[in-house]
């Protein structure tokens, strides 16, 4: 198996401050740029993205730390904050000749799409985001024993060294643990793919908790200040998750509607991995979202 969207074509394209990353490209029409989560690869997009490419030009890259793109070392804050990272993505898109576009987001991508939201309302013109909220609700959300099933986010803020070692020990268990159990339907990532998913996230290790670590420090003070400020999601907004508020006891779609008046809030019985399992649905939301 090429490890790539069948049918898309894989480019090497600039970011920012001269990162370079991989991207699968097909379809034609206006564009739609779909951002992958933990601990993935573009290739969690394969089958929606098959399903906007009648309509749409697809755009999927890997982001920066992960897959075959750059893995710069972050030899500072601003290398993997979500701001760095969404510049990453209008870079990319311009180079294309995309100035406007769609963007969807999943987990880590989702948080590097409400930046862009955030950074580029002239840019974006629709955000769909998948299974977050942004990274200042998410440590608000998490709290007590409940918080147990972030672990991962307390363990990978750690300063540099700890984490990385523990981690690059024990790569296939720790990522596939996630890959285990926040899939609904464990057919839902074949054996090829889930081979895939472990082998770019064990050739990441370092990289991918420099991402984690920034949401702890400076990706906070960023969305602070927008906070502070007022700011809000300018564009249509369509938020697909699973009812993490009634299981962590808060108001999901109201943490949404505070940053996003145009909302679409949409609760999912599709495990986390929802664009795998279930793309039909994922699919006809982003047309939906597409259409407002």
């Amino acid at each position: 198996m090429t490890f790539t969207i069948p049918g898309f074509e894989q480019v090497r394209l600039p970011g920012a401050d001269g990162v370079e990353l991989t991207a699968a490209v097909g379809g034609s029409g206006s564009p739609v740029v779909l951002l992958h989560g933990f601990p993935q690869t573009h290739l969690m997009w394969r089958h929606v993205a098959e399903r906007l490419a009648d309509g749409h030009t697809v755009i999927c890259p890997d982001l920066r730390g992960y897959g075959a793109s750059d893995k710069p070392a972050a030899t500072n804050p601003d290398v993997y904050a979500k701001r760095t990272m969404a510049a990453d993505i209008v870079t990319l898109a311009a180079s294309l000749g995309h100035e406007r576009f769609a963007l969807v987001g999943h987990d880590r991508g989702a948080l590097v799409a409400f930046r862009a939201g955030l950074d580029h309302p002239e840019t974006i013109t629709h955000l769909g985001i998948l299974d977050i909220v942004p990274t200042l609700d998410m440590w608000n959300v998490l709290h007590g024993t409940s918080a147990a099933v972030g672990y991962h986010l307390y363990l990978m803020a750690q300063p540099p060294g700890l984490p990385e070692a523990m981690i690059a020990a024990s790569a296939d268990a720790f990522f596939g643990s996630f890959l285990e159990a926040w899939a609904n339907d464990p057919t839902t990532l074949p054996a090829d793919v889930r081979a895939e998913y472990l082998r770019a996230s064990a050739a990441a290790v370092t990289s991918i908790v420099a991402d984690y670590r920034a949401s702890a420090d400076i990706d906070v003070t960023h969305d602070q200040a927008d906070m502070d400020a007022g700011s809000q999601l300018a564009m249509p907004v369509t938020v697909i998750q699973q009812d993490w508020g009634a299981q962590l006891g808060f108001d999901a779609a109201g943490v949404w509607k505070a940053w996003a008046p145009d909302l679409d809030h949409r609760l999912t019985r599709a495990g986390h991995f929802m664009a795998e399992e279930a793309p039909d649905e994922i699919a006809a939301a982003v047309r939906d979202l597409l259409a407002r």
